[in-house]
């Protein structure tokens, strides 16, 4: 099939003036009249712009060699294709999608078709349908498996040309990416979907510093609840009743959310992955926005579908490989420091209960004195005994005044207003004092997460009780009691 280019062609090479001659010149010697030289004009536009819409037309003859070179290379067995479809094999025969959106799927029997799903993509690439639940061009509906196929099959832009995704470049700018870190907030066993710890990821922007990663983006996995029904909440989650979803959102709203309302400790594990690794996982995050998983509480959970995408990044990792019945956070944190080379640095973020805890343990006896009255009566600041403490040292009890009257605000309801107003109060007189805020190292209360032992646990005992020879086998599927060591668990 021949196929015109507009690039051929070049009107300078067609065409000239002649300005000694005071004509317009076809060639050396040859003059034309303007009637002619417009109707000539007119004629060649005509033709170039035929060839410019030749070029960008779809050519059949190119998808028919990309459909038999993808068969050639066994592209729908590749370890890729898999985990960007998150195929999993069946016990039997075949294969089936975790994916559960059906407009994630651009075949009919994609859902259980690796190869019918490949064709279809590589089919949709030379169409300008819109697909996706976010209804955009394939290329950037799907950037992640465009991006793969273009780099397996060394795709030819001048017979598919890339197209301009907007939305999905906006996206991408917002979140300026340069790296990924993996943040893991401890238990918290208020609420029973927290209660064994969380996974999400944060993506670090170019230039931030250990100050201001706090305003990066984060990408998390939640169900979507749709009850608040008790009984109907735990049946749900535990049968796959919710639709789960991924989402960006500010880190600091979720540093908000987990260390300040849940008073729960912050692990952050900054990875060692290549900038065209971290794309690659953004351009997965992005095109899941076209679909949704059922949620199992026990199983396809946060920390599952978050390992996940880390095995996009990476497909060597074979992180999810091993959770097979059931998904733990804490096994899976565990998981991750034992990858060779893949954590970079470990980052303890303390909770507002800890800050204060450790805050606390630094003061003298008179100082947690005038702490007490402070917190009962921020007036006291203003008392002659207080005044005549070293600044830094008033400075430092009014800091975890602050702190602490800001955490019975958030804990207790009833007097919610009269703690809130004595918290701006305190406030107002340590602004006052103009000294910098002390730098104060956060101890943690236990060892890292991944330190800690196995949630399950299996035994068999002995023993001699009330004159009598016993014998007993336990087991326990999670998670932690009074017996087991306290290291890696928050106390």
């Amino acid at each position: 099939m021949r196929r015109w280019q507009a690039s051929r062609f070049s009107p300078r090479f067609l065409l000239g003036i002649n300005l000694s001659q005071g004509s317009w010149s076809s060639g050396p010697g040859a003059f034309l009249s303007l009637p002619k030289y417009l109707g000539f004009l007119f004629a060649f536009l005509l033709v170039a712009a035929a060839g410019v819409q030749a070029s960008d037309s779809p050519d059949p003859a190119y998808l028919d060699e990309l459909l038999r070179q993808a068969v050639e290379l066994r592209l729908s067995d590749a370890r890729e294709w898999h985990l960007l479809l998150h195929y999993r094999e069946n016990l039997w025969k075949g294969f089936t999608s975790e994916a559960d959106g059906p407009a994630f799927f651009l075949a009919s029997n994609g859902k259980t078709d690796p190869a019918a799903e490949l064709e279809a993509t590589l089919r949709k690439l030379f169409t300008d349908e819109l697909v996706g639940r976010t209804a955009q061009d394939t290329q950037c509906a799907f950037p992640a498996r465009y991006h793969w196929l273009k780099s397996v099959l060394a795709i030819d832009d001048r017979r598919l040309l890339p197209k301009p995704c907007v939305r999905f470049a906006d996206w991408l700018s917002a979140l300026n990416p340069e790296g990924v870190t993996l943040i893991f907030p401890s238990a918290f066993m208020n609420n029973p979907s927290s209660m064994f710890g969380h996974l999400l990821l944060r993506i670090d922007q170019k230039g931030q510093t250990e100050q201001t990663r706090i305003l990066a983006y984060t990408i998390n996995y939640a169900a979507e609840i749709t009850t608040s029904n008790g009984f109907t909440y735990a049946y749900m989650g535990m049968t796959g009743g919710f639709k789960g979803y991924f989402s960006t959102m500010p880190y600091y709203l979720k540093v908000q959310e987990y260390r300040d309302f849940e008073s729960r400790d912050i692990w952050e594990y900054r990875l060692n992955f290549t900038q065209d690794q971290v794309l690659q996982m953004l351009r997965h995050a992005w095109e899941l926005g076209n679909t949704y998983f059922d949620y199992f509480y026990f199983k396809e959970n946060c920390a599952y579908h978050i390992l996940s995408l880390l095995e996009v990044a990476d497909p060597r990792l074979h992180l999810t490989d091993e959770f097979i019945v059931w998904t733990i956070p804490t096994d899976t944190i565990r998981r991750i420091p034992g990858e060779p080379g893949l954590v970079a640095d470990r980052v303890f973020r303390p909770s507002l209960t800890s800050q204060i805890e450790g805050r606390n343990a630094t003061l003298s006896h008179d100082e947690r004195g005038w702490l007490g009255h402070i917190v009962k009566d921020p007036s006291v600041a203003q008392a002659d005994g207080f005044r005549r403490l070293a600044l830094d040292r008033q400075a430092f009890v009014l800091d975890v005044a602050a702190h602490y009257l800001r955490y019975l605000g958030l804990s207790d309801e009833r007097h919610a207003a009269s703690y809130r107003e004595r918290y701006r109060a305190v406030l107002v007189a340590r602004s006052a004092l103009r000294v910098q805020p002390a730098a104060v190292v956060i101890p943690p209360l236990s060892e890292a997460p991944e330190k800690g032992h196995l949630a399950r646990r299996a035994g068999v005992g002995f023993g001699w009780r009330q004159d009598g020879f016993f014998e007993e086998i336990n087991l326990r599927p999670a998670y932690h009691d009074l017996l087991d060591p306290e290291i890696g668990y928050t106390p």
